[in-house]
This record gives structure tokens, sequence and C-alpha cells, in this order.
């Protein structure tokens, strides 16, 4: 008895977790699952209609649907290397032991705790015609300024701007602590060999840093993906659709045309392309 207590025990601390989640997380998912597969729509008011498969054959076919998928695509490739990247050089750089290092750490990481409706909107001062922007590029001899969030070729990659500002530190703090549980004395080691400067990073760093390297792919990746603040902020998914991104396409499906059921079929299709990014990010993570 005493022992089918103790297995027991693990779970009953878990049940008040696994009861919320229910609620909140696991039944919505399911609901939003099934309705997929219904017409609901406007009428909120009545039940849901089988429809089978028509919604997916409607997303097919839906050209706008395409369009901030591959939005979201070049949002995600756009992005995720650079937050890979830069916050692990940023890592590097803040780790050293130096007079005032706290100082540029807390620099790197304040955009992190900046309300994105706040980044947002001073992102969006900045690119306005008359902005700070336009007129240091007046300054520099530009004689007009550049279009960045009315043109379809700048806005996108205005917009990832703007991600990429908000993320860094945060990422910066994931490598950070990878950074601390390296040992000096690998470092001492490789300098004896004659591995010094950025040839060390190189030698034990990076391989010994694989694991948050790839942590962070996934956590970046599905930001990406599910990136909605900065467009509805910014652009709301103009112009002509050019920053429009499926995450947003269903948000306006679902709350602005109450087309409910086919924002949850693009909800679905979202999800079974997070998990398949997550599952090649692992698989490569274990070879």
């Amino acid at each position: 008895m005493q022992i089918s207590r103790q297995k027991l025990t693990p779970y009953f601390f878990l049940l008040p977790a696994l009861i919320i989640l229910s609620i909140t997380v696991f039944f919505p998912a399911i609901q939003a699952f099934s309705l997929s597969f219904t017409r609901y729509d406007y009428d909120l008011t009545q039940a849901p209609e089988w429809v089978g498969l028509s919604n997916f054959e409607r997303l097919w076919t839906d050209k706008v649907f395409w369009q901030t998928l591959r939005n979201t695509l070049v949002y995600l490739i756009g992005v995720v290397p650079v937050l890979v990247i830069f916050p692990l050089i940023l890592a590097i750089l803040v780790n050293q032991k130096l007079r005032g290092i706290n100082w540029f750490r807390t620099a790197f990481y304040t955009p992190v705790i900046i309300s994105m409706v706040v980044a947002g909107i001073a992102w969006k001062a900045l690119y306005t015609n008359n902005g700070i922007l336009n007129q240091f590029l007046q300054q520099l001899g530009f004689t007009e300024g550049i279009p960045w969030l009315t043109s379809p070729q700048w806005v996108l990659g205005s917009v990832m701007v703007v991600t990429v500002w908000k993320g860094l530190g945060y990422y910066m703090v994931i490598y950070l602590a990878g950074l601390q549980s390296i040992s000096p004395e690998l470092y001492e080691a490789c300098a004896i060999d004659g591995s010094d400067g950025w040839q060390k990073h190189w030698d034990i760093t990076i391989p010994l840093m694989r694991p948050y390297l790839f942590l962070v792919a996934v956590i970046s990746a599905i930001s990406a993906t599910k990136v909605f603040e900065e467009i509805y902020i910014m652009t709301q998914g103009g112009p002509r659709n050019s920053s429009k991104t499926a995450v947003y396409y269903l948000y306006e499906r679902a709350f602005q045309d109450l087309d409910v059921s086919y924002a949850c079929t693009i909800g679905l299709v979202l999800f079974i392309g997070i998990l398949g990014l997550s599952i090649i990010n692992l698989r490569l993570s274990k070879n």
C-alpha cells in the first residue's frame, strides 16, 4: 500500500495543473480540431454543421492563405538564423569579466521587458516618412526617404527588424546560462594548445553549446511562425497583404469575419507545420 501511495503522490501534485491545462488548452484544442470539419460562421448561435473536408478544399484554393503562408516562411527564414547566431555573439561578449559589463547585459536585455505594444508604436513612429530613420538618411545625402511600412518590398523586412531587436536579449540570456556552465579550464587547455581568440569558441564553445543552439532554434522558429503582435500594431497585414502572416490571417477570419470554422482549419494547418518543425529540430539535435 505504501509503494502504490508513493507512485500516486506525484500525480496528485500534477492533478491541479492537469485540470487547468485540460480546461484552457486541451479541451479548446480538441474543440478547434472538430470545428475545422464543420461550418460555423456568422450566426454563432446556430449549431456547427458538419461539412467534412470542405474547409480544407477551400483552404487549398485560397490565394490569400498561400500568400500569408509564403510571408510566414520568409519571416521564418529571415528571423531565425539571426536570432540563433547574433545572441550567441552577444552572450560571448557580455560573458567577459570587465568593468561595467552588467550595464551592457541590462542594455541588451531591456527590449525584452518592453511591451510589444509600446515597442511597435515606437518603431512605427521611427518608420514614418518624417521619422528619425528617414531624417538620418537625408543627412547622408538620400533625397527621398524609404517607405518602410508602406511599400510591399520593405514592409516585411522592417517588421522583422523589430522582432530581432525584441528577441536578441532574451536568447542572449539563454546562451549566457550555457556559457557560464562551461569550465574555464577547458579554455585554458585550449590556449596552451595554441587555440586562442575566437578560435577557442569555434573549438570549445560551439560544440558544448549545441543543445542551447537547437533550443533557441526551436523557440525562435515557433515564435516566428506565430508572429502576430508586430503585424497587428505596425501594419495590420498591409500594404496589399504583403506583411500579412498566417496567424494574422487566422485572426482576421475568426474575429473580424466570424468565420470560426475556417479559422480553426488554418490553425490546424499551422499546428501541423509547427509540430513538423519541432520534430525536425529535435531529430537534428540528436544526431
